[in-house]
């Protein structure tokens, strides 16, 4: 038989959707399953997006330009610097998801053995792009009891290797809600600037950020514009995550230069999206206020319940719309699993992530589950007595 690839056989499986068809297996016996395990968020598109793409006079849908259109690609520039934020339109690629701009980004800045260091847990599709491009994560321990606050720079300092490519952060964090302070911005700027590093930022949830708290871009720092790479996407922020359109943003021409190549070996990002997309960046500020308002009430209840589980321990999230919760259990894995096929409250059971999965530290965060709290209030209390209902049991 002909044999598959070894870069194939190492691809990991997602954490997030692994599980899937265990939950498929629990509707089909009639159960239903609140779905914790996705960041898929139940807020409305805004109308002025979905109006661009039904209004929309095209006769041919065409290719764009490998980088993406030159309007929309304005528009994004426009935005930033409303925000104070000086971006060029040619400082920008788009491309397909925030995943894609990923992609591009390890291509151009690695070759196959090189290492990029990430503080764990991280995003787990990181494991899968750096795998797809022959990169090696290097993690760096993020720790609950911590709130999963940026590691000492002492502890990067001693994975730095000459195979060091990156620093890799998502900040606000998935999956640890974790929003990184202006000083541990700043930190992170003198050590790649100190080793001749790149530091790559995934902004995805950059406007989800709580408690009074702001986000603070690394495009905010000139000091940066020859190390800076920020990776930033529709899918949250708009709840679009179906429209697959992320970007690219650097001010270093030579990195845009290569990312383009690899832009235009795909040929070009979707143009119906980049519509959309493009008429996302007028939705008025009045949207995100109600949003965050209502993830600032979704997660203080989510917090508040879990903390009243014996056993668990819940880091707070300062944005984004995701916790990590250790629970009581030796194997995170087993127990979802067992949620989806043995366990039921009057038909109804629940969906988490596996935290294990991400971690690139074998044997880290094996009693670890990541929630995402995209459910209203009244389904994400009903989920939460599930799960405490369920440990009960689990554990009896």
């Amino acid at each position: 038989m002909p044999q598959i690839s070894t870069k194939g056989q190492a691809m990991p499986e997602s954490p997030i959707r692994k599980l899937v068809p265990f939950a498929e297996a629990a509707k089909k016996k009639g159960t239903h399953v609140y779905h914790l395990n996705i960041g898929q968020p139940d807020i409305k598109t805004p109308q002025v997006a979905l109006d661009a793409i039904k209004n929309n006079t095209l006769e041919v849908l065409a290719y764009s330009p490998s980088e993406g259109t030159a309007s929309y690609r304005s528009k994004i520039a426009e935005n930033f610097n409303q925000k104070g934020i000086a971006v060029k339109p040619e400082e920008i690629i788009v491309t397909t998801g925030g995943s894609e701009a990923l992609l591009f980004t390890m291509g151009s800045i690695c070759d196959p053995g090189d290492e990029v260091i990430i503080p764990e847990p991280f995003y787990a599709n990181y494991n899968g792009f750096a795998t797809a491009s022959g990169v090696t994560v290097v993690p760096v321990v993020s720790k609950i009891e911590d709130n999963f606050a940026l590691p000492p720079i002492a502890e990067f300092e001693k994975l730095i290797t000459s195979k060091t490519r990156a620093i890799l952060i998502c900040n606000p964090g998935n999956p640890t809600g974790y929003l990184y302070s202006a000083e541990e911005i700043a930190e992170l700027a003198a050590m790649v600037k100190k080793y001749d590093l790149f530091l790559i930022a995934d902004e995805v949830y950059r406007e989800f950020t709580y408690d009074g708290r702001s986000h603070v871009s690394i495009l905010e720092r000139k000091d940066l514009d020859d190390h800076a790479i920020v990776v930033d996407s529709v899918s949250k922020r708009y709840s679009m995550c179906g429209a697959r359109i992320g970007y690219m943003i650097s001010r270093n021409k030579e990195v845009m230069t290569t990312a383009l190549k690899f832009a235009q070996a795909r040929l070009s990002p979707p143009t119906f999206a980049q519509i959309a997309g493009e008429a996302a960046l007028e939705t008025p500020q009045s949207y995100f206020d109600e949003v965050i308002t209502e993830y600032v009430e979704r997660r203080d209840l989510l917090i508040k319940e879990l903390s009243e589980i014996d056993g668990v321990r819940v880091a707070v999230p300062q944005g984004a719309f995701y916790c990590i919760a250790e629970l009581p259990v030796e194997d995170a894995d087993d127990f979802a699993k067992w949620l989806l096929e043995d366990f039921n409250i009057d038909g109804e059971t629940i969906m988490v992530a596996p935290a294990a999965g991400f971690y690139s530290t074998p044997g880290i965060g094996s009693n670890q589950v990541r929630i995402a709290y995209v459910l209203k209030k009244e389904d994400l209390s009903k989920a939460v007595n599930i799960l405490k209902e369920g440990l009960k049991k689990y554990n009896g």
